[in-house]
């Protein structure tokens, strides 16, 4: 059945703020170059239009894959911009999502509208398309907040690390430092982490152990009553 409505309607839109982590350097956002006007040959989130028979994560899973080439990643929606001057073109609305990923395995290949592809770190990201920046931040602030009460950053590592791999994450994060045995300890006493019997390869300092998070184990306590905190 079709409807029509006699006042105008804005338009809708996701836009994706993809956090990689890269124990050699530090914690990244995933941008595109935007091929096409508004903001052309600038830096944006890898976004766009909401399709009329999609979910709003179905869309931005869509913009993600069409625009990056990554896909099957861990994604939650962080909230909705809507001043009525964030885009030029139109009255549009954005639900704004962020995403973790481990940057190994997830190689970037810019597609649809972009032009390039590329990982900034935090302290080099370039001037942004529309809002983006205050959406950047805004997905900051909820990593911070949110790393310390649930096990999201092990999204951002490899499936199997080191302690020290895990802490550096942490103090990237929380852009703070942390006590190496506070926090070892407090991370082996939740019961969370599987000690491998492989050590690191390829190193020339001492070969560290490997570790891997056990999501199942977790969502086991969970349900229990544990509760996750740092």
């Amino acid at each position: 059945m079709a409807y029509t409505y006699t006042h105008p309607r804005p338009a809708l839109t996701v836009d994706c703020v993809v956090f990689g982590f890269d124990a050699q350097t530090t914690l990244q956002v995933l941008l595109i170059q935007r091929k096409l006007t508004p903001y052309q040959g600038e830096w944006a989130l890898p976004g766009g239009f909401v399709r009329l028979a999609e979910s709003l994560e179905a869309a931005a899973r869509r913009e993600l894959r069409e625009e990056t080439g990554v896909e099957d990643v861990f994604l939650e929606q962080l909230y909705t911009f809507g001043q009525p001057d964030r885009d030029p073109r139109d009255r549009v609305v954005s639900v704004a999502y962020y995403a973790l990923i481990s940057l190994a395995g997830h190689p970037l290949q810019a597609r649809t509208d972009a032009q390039d592809t590329a990982w900034f770190a935090l302290d080099a990201v370039p001037p942004l398309a529309f809002d983006h920046h205050q959406i950047l931040q805004a997905a900051i602030a909820r990593l911070r907040g949110k790393v310390r009460y649930e096990p999201i950053g092990f999204e951002l590592l490899p499936e199997k690390f080191t302690l020290t791999q895990l802490q550096k994450l942490y103090e990237t994060i929380l852009d703070q430092p942390l006590d190496k045995r506070n926090f070892r300890n407090k991370l082996l006493r939740m019961d969370l982490l599987v000690a491998l019997d492989e050590t690191q390869t390829g190193v020339a300092h001492r070969a560290a152990r490997l570790y891997k998070f056990e999501p199942q184990r977790y969502e086991q306590l969970k349900q229990q009553g544990f509760n996750f905190e740092l």
